[in-house]
């Protein structure tokens, strides 16, 4: 095989590996009913005008199953870090003692497990249009190599290897989705 084409695959592999990761990051997002710093994680902060991680202004860590706390580095960014965890709507509530910030999770009811399920196959769908996308620009790669005298055949088998790993990163992230639910759903 042509090192052309080798290139095109070792491109189009880690594509779709780069899609399936930003599933796997969206889908941490989701909760699932218990408290996960990973909630949390790329909220952006006001540090003094300029959007900060909230990582870098506090420390987030897990008190119970249901509870997670902020510990801001400095006093005066509970009211920054509270304000941006009201904007980004997570579902939950800050509680500002004046020292740290807790977020209590309700227990989930059916109807916002189910909006939390549909908002994961959403992702979900997402990363398979983006998987699909990369896919045909592969595809559109080899047909320009074949114009320029790639043999045919070698195009063909190309082509079906580019088929190949597209419906295996199709079935993870199907795979992710039914696990996400499974945890979602699970009381």
């Amino acid at each position: 095989m042509s090192d052309d084409l080798e290139l095109i695959l070792e491109e189009t592999r880690d594509s779709m590996k780069k899609a399936l990761n930003h599933l796997e990051s969206e889908l941490v997002k989701i909760r699932a009913g218990k408290a996960s710093p990973q909630m949390l994680e790329g909220l952006m902060v006001d540090y003094y005008g300029s959007p900060t991680v909230l990582n870098q202004v506090g420390n987030v860590s897990v008190m119970d199953a249901r509870t997670l706390t902020i510990q801001p580095w400095e006093k005066n960014m509970l009211q920054p870090i509270e304000r941006a965890i009201i904007n980004a709507n997570l579902g939950v509530t800050p509680q500002n003692d004046g020292n740290i910030i807790r977020l209590f999770m309700p227990p989930l009811t059916e109807e916002r497990r189910k909006e939390f399920v549909k908002r994961a196959y959403g992702e979900g769908e997402q990363s398979r249009v983006a998987i699909r996308s990369i896919r045909r620009e592969a595809i559109e790669q080899i047909k320009k190599l074949q114009k320029d005298g790639l043999s045919e055949d070698e195009a063909k088998d190309a082509e079906k290897e580019i088929q190949d790993i597209t419906d295996k990163n199709i079935v993870l992230v199907d795979k992710h989705l039914a696990q996400k639910e499974k945890d979602i759903m699970s009381v």
